[in-house]
């Protein structure tokens, strides 16, 4: 009796606590499902979609009110033609039409492989003034076409089905440039319309999008 209490004592720390020792299996491999009580997280993969010369990669299902904010993730986004921009678009008619008015700015910060030149630059080129047109993700300079180079990065867009305000996004997104540059380039601004955005769309400026993935989670 006394051996047995002696293994029980070890298997507790001096607070109190079991000790992780004590324990046969301490990972989840034979959960089957976890509690009610557990919070499943907050962000919800809600489709992939992988890029194989792909003219454009569009969501036309999935963005309902059930979240208030959605991310689209982009890995390894490689064009087909040589110096291109990365664009998207969004719809209030499912997809009909990717025409939604907006207003954005956008500004970058580079560096050359060489370590010649570097810097933060805003000039504008990127931006749009309550325009229908496609949106640029990679401003201050061209994605290359090279078995190397290619586009990494996300957009973030905010309660899309509300019939109340405009849409804002943000994004920011990390590419290879045509020239030898690393480039981290920000955009930002909204789609000016109280309609329910429910589709997006993304293409290259030129060409199909090669490879690549793109991820579209909701976020609680």
């Amino acid at each position: 009796m006394g051996s047995l209490t002696r293994t029980i004592g070890n298997s507790f720390t001096t607070s109190g606590v079991i000790k992780s020792s004590a324990i046969d299996n301490t990972t989840l491999s034979n959960v089957s499902a976890l509690p009610a009580a557990i919070p499943a997280g907050s962000m919800v993969l809600l489709s992939t979609q992988t890029a194989s010369a792909s003219a454009s990669i569009s969501f036309t299902s999935g963005i309902t009110s059930t979240y208030k904010e959605y991310m689209f993730i982009f890995n390894n986004i490689h064009p087909a033609t040589d110096s291109v921009e990365f664009y998207f678009n969004m719809s209030t008619d499912g997809g009909s039409n990717y025409n939604v008015t907006k207003t954005t700015t956008a500004f970058g910060a580079y560096q050359y492989e060489g370590d010649s030149s570097n810097a933060l630059n805003y000039d504008g080129s990127g931006d749009l003034a309550q325009s229908t047109g496609y949106q640029q993700l990679n401003d201050n300079g061209a994605l290359g076409n090279g078995n190397d180079e290619s586009l990494s990065g996300f957009l973030h867009l905010f309660s899309p089905s509300d019939t109340t305000f405009v849409k804002h996004f943000v994004s920011t997104v990390q590419y290879y440039e045509t020239g030898n540059y690393s480039i981290n380039s920000f955009v930002a601004g909204y789609g000016n319309t109280t309609s329910a955005i429910n589709a997006v769309d993304f293409k290259m400026s030129s060409g199909n999008i090669d490879a690549g993935t793109i991820q579209m989670f909701g976020i609680l």
